[in-house]
């Protein structure tokens, strides 16, 4: 595998730089490694390359402004940090492309703007056309509103800029979506606990033997190697490159794309259409359904649709059109779709024959629960 000639035919890329790359170890922002980083953005540029920024910092900023000693465990100081911090966060980039003469645009987005498929459809128009102006988008997930905080029911589409990265670089067909954590890369080991753990260059599948390799985030972040190696799968399953290189390296972007790369890459393995890739990763799931082993199997072996017969259970509450998780009898999540009914109706008809659900819901348009066209396999 070459990687400079990956690295080379990557045209689209979408960078994700995490509040530990930003700040010094005593919370201050570290300038010299965002102003290495924007030098290094305007190469690539210059080169014809199209840029997208995923940046956290912004709860960073706030609190150190807003002089905080403790953990942020109070949701509305948190998104109060948010609000003081992202305009300094923005200004920052603005003025450092400035001396480049490229121009940036904020992007701030929430869970809504990837769960309703309206606005998922309208913001790859939106940032399609500022890169068409040679224009760097500089996305941050907008945690002064966002609602994810708040509903222990919903697994949301994402809650940290690493899935937020993955699904800017998933909807935009990015060729590659680089992370710049603060290790190297992915280990055998957790490296900051282990002096033996060794670098994994190159990873071919993201197999469960591999997430198990995720670990927690630090003080400061959200991510840590878990949701990293989430990311990194929305990416290689919807067709494309991800990578991870230690951002506290001076000029660490510059020197990957000269060849001398260290880290880890992450190699696609298929490419879910764009609505699949919209029912698997880009939506807030607030309920589900668990089935049996037949259904199961007939779902992930056959591609089939969804029978009322197959159905266990019902999971908390949705509406028909939701798209909602299916779970295995171990309640593990092996797949999402577009239900056809609610989760009342769901219950009237579940273990039932698919000939009988007009009788006893009165009418229906479905003789399945969910279509087969519906379903993303996890």
């Amino acid at each position: 595998m070459d990687i400079k000639e990956i690295l080379n035919k990557s045209k689209r890329i979408v960078f994700k730089i995490g509040t530990n790359v930003l700040t010094s170890n005593r919370g201050n922002l570290s300038l010299s490694t965002i102003y290495a980083f924007i030098e290094d953005i305007a190469e690539l540029h210059e080169q014809g390359k199209e840029i997208i920024i995923v940046t956290s910092g912004s709860i960073g900023i706030g609190k150190k402004k807003l002089k905080m000693i403790s953990s942020l465990d109070n949701i509305p100081l948190k998104q109060a940090c948010a609000a003081v911090g992202q305009g300094q966060l923005m200004y920052i980039y603005e003025e450092g492309f400035e001396k480049f003469d490229i121009l940036t645009a904020q992007v701030l987005l929430t869970e809504d703007d990837f769960s309703q498929r309206q606005k998922y459809l309208s913001l790859r128009n939106t940032l399609n056309e500022l890169l068409k102006y040679n224009v760097i988008p500089i996305i941050n997930q907008n945690d002064t509103v966002s609602t994810n905080f708040t509903d222990p029911n919903m697994i949301a589409s994402f809650g940290d800029n690493d899935k937020l990265s993955a699904l800017v670089a998933s909807k935009l067909d990015a060729d590659l979506m680089v992370i710049l954590s603060d290790i190297d890369g992915l280990f055998d080991k957790n490296p900051k606990k282990n002096t033996d753990a060794k670098l994994i260059p190159l990873v071919e599948e993201i197999t469960p033997e591999i997430e198990s390799l995720g670990f927690e985030a630090s003080e400061n972040g959200r991510g840590g190697m878990k949701t990293k190696l989430e990311a990194a799968k929305v990416v290689t399953h919807s067709g494309h490159y991800a990578m991870i290189i230690n951002g506290d390296k001076n000029h660490i972007v510059r020197e990957t794309f000269h060849g001398n790369f260290v880290g880890t890459l992450f190699l696609p393995v298929e490419n879910l259409s764009g609505r699949k890739r919209w029912i698997a990763y880009a939506t807030n799931i607030t309920g589900g359904l668990k089935v049996n082993s037949g259904a199961k199997k007939a779902l992930v072996e056959k591609f089939s649709s969804l029978l009322p017969i197959g159905v266990i259970s019902v999971i908390n509450r949705f509406q028909s059109g939701d798209v909602i998780s299916i779970l295995d009898e171990d309640e593990n999540e092996f797949a999402r779709g577009i239900v056809n009914f609610s989760d009342k109706d769901c219950k009237k008809i579940i273990g039932k024959h698919s000939e009988e659900i007009e009788h006893i819901l009165g009418t229906t348009n479905y003789d399945t629960v969910i279509s087969r066209d519906n379903i993303a396999i996890l």
